[in-house]
């Protein structure tokens, strides 16, 4: 029978022995996307002016940061492509609260907030309401994690 003592004896051995070591991955994209698509193919600027998220439209997209954005309206699409740091959502769309943990995680487009009129999005909902518990605490913290955050 294997105790915790001996357990915890042989995982002591295995980060020596390379078996836990950190994989090495190549620097993730500066802008999360799925498929090539960035929040999942929601409208950046709907957050703004609909104060909620709606699916962005294939036909009416921009390039951002090696991803695409999509858009709802042609208007919007303009107002994006006039100035897309006041819609883009904050640390490339990765989860803001990971980022200010410390490392990227994906996001749900129904987990979102407007904070100081930026946009930051969640992994999850639950995960919202953990960022919302000080938003201002975790800005200051991914803001200093971002970019190094992307890095492998």
């Amino acid at each position: 029978m294997l105790t915790r003592r001996a357990f915890l004896a042989t995982a002591a051995t295995l980060p020596a022995a390379g078996l836990l070591a950190r994989p090495a991955f190549a620097a993730q994209p500066p802008a999360y996307a799925t498929n090539g698509v960035a929040i999942n193919g929601y409208d950046p600027v709907a957050y703004f002016t609909e104060s909620k998220p709606v699916e962005g439209l294939a036909e009416l997209s921009s390039e951002w940061m090696g991803a695409v954005m999509r858009f709802a309206s042609p208007e919007n699409k303009e107002m994006f492509d006039a100035d897309p740091m006041a819609f883009a959502p904050k640390y490339g769309g990765y989860c803001a609260y990971a980022v200010s943990r410390g490392y990227t995680a994906s996001t749900d487009p129904a987990a979102w907030s407007i904070y100081e009129d930026r946009l930051y999005l969640n992994y999850s909902r639950s995960v919202r309401a953990l960022w919302a518990l000080n938003k201002a605490g975790h800005v200051e913290s991914a803001d200093a994690n971002w970019p190094s955050v992307l890095e492998a």
